[in-house]
């Protein structure tokens, strides 16, 4: 990684400060989204992941490349985190013939399928028996791949959740459950609907799975739960399943002021940000601040970039409406 300090921990620091950048990346694509949509370029909406970076790069991180992720309608990190470009979403948001789905997805369902990272999906809770789908083919076919299932805290409530739990647990699969808990499921508090502290940490022994929590704004305790869990479920012993504690720094989507958050709560996570809590970790490491600024600098190039690439994409042609209905490419039906 370039800039990075030779120190005893050499590779410890360059990987963090990849980490950082990775995250620094994903953040400023979130604000250019923001301020698109704004300006009238991004239409319909879009539900911003600023604040949960440290979930889909750490996670990223403990994953191999062939293992399957599965996200939320709020999946822009996670797509980004599987190899996606910030110029590649921009322009799927844009609605432009070079975005990552063609335009035809838009920003609730980004999709990486060459980073096996299956689907963003806008129905709660719809992608989890998905994954214990994708699972259950790793497993027929002994390749020692993993799914991975990224959720929100709402989720957690409903049947899907439980339903995959179960299946994971009865047949035990390779499969990992990540709850993103921002605290919120749209607009309600989840600690004001459920019994249970941890909405799925605590239900996870219910199906005889390991439920751990984790600090879901620091990089390293991500990567490093999420490698344990992965291991476990890649050595053949079932499922597993974290919740990792976030933050969404803007309201569930652009139409959400997100007025009904508690000032005070909001300034207390602002100061837990995932990239300052990174920043803490290598200035721990010994990095000078002058390396971390050439890394935020080479993240604003890069987006700003995408940016200019993306509003300079032509249209999409309207004879790709029907292309990629099915597998083969078409969309005939047949019987």
């Amino acid at each position: 990684m370039t800039g990075a300090t030779r120190t005893p921990d050499g590779r410890e620091t360059a990987e963090l400060l990849a980490l950082y950048e990775e995250m620094a990346v994903i953040r400023r694509t979130e604000k250019a989204a923001h301020d698109l949509f704004l300006s009238g370029l991004v239409k319909g909406t879009t539900h911003l992941a600023a604040g949960h970076e440290a979930v889909a790069v750490g996670a990223g991180a403990a994953l191999r490349d062939d293992d399957y992720v599965f996200a939320t309608y709020r999946g822009h990190h996670h797509a980004l985190a599987r190899g996606a470009t910030p110029e590649e979403c921009l322009a799927e948001l844009m609605s432009r013939a070079s975005g990552l789905c063609g335009a035809k997805g838009g920003s609730m369902h980004l999709t990486k399928a060459s980073g096996n990272m299956l689907g963003s999906y806008a129905i709660v809770g719809a992608h989890l028996p998905m994954a214990v789908g994708a699972a259950w083919s790793a497993r027929l076919r002994g390749t020692r791949q993993i799914a991975v299932a990224f959720f929100g805290d709402g989720a957690t409530n409903i049947g899907a959740f439980h339903e995959a739990l179960n299946l994971a647990a009865v047949w035990k699969l390779p499969v990992l459950f990540v709850c993103e808990n921002n605290l919120y499921m749209e607009y309600t508090p989840i600690a004001d609907v459920t019994a249970v502290a941890n909405p799925a940490a605590d239900r996870a022994p219910a199906y005889g799975i390991p439920g751990e929590t984790v600090d879901g704004n620091d990089v390293v305790a991500v990567r490093e739960a999420v490698a344990r869990l992965a291991g476990r479920a890649r050595a053949g012993d079932g499922p597993g399943l974290l919740e990792a504690r976030t933050y969404r720094h803007y309201g569930h989507s652009r139409a959400d002021p997100a007025t009904y958050r508690p000032a005070e709560e909001v300034e207390r996570w602002l100061k837990h940000d995932p990239l300052d809590v990174a920043r803490g970790r290598l200035a721990g490491l010994g990095v000078p601040a002058e390396t971390v600024t050439a890394a935020d600098a080479r993240a604003e190039a890069v987006v700003q970039a995408a940016v200019e690439a993306a509003k300079k994409a032509p249209a999409p042609d309207p004879r790709e409406a029907l292309t990629d209905v099915w597998a083969d490419g078409g969309a005939r039906w047949r019987t």
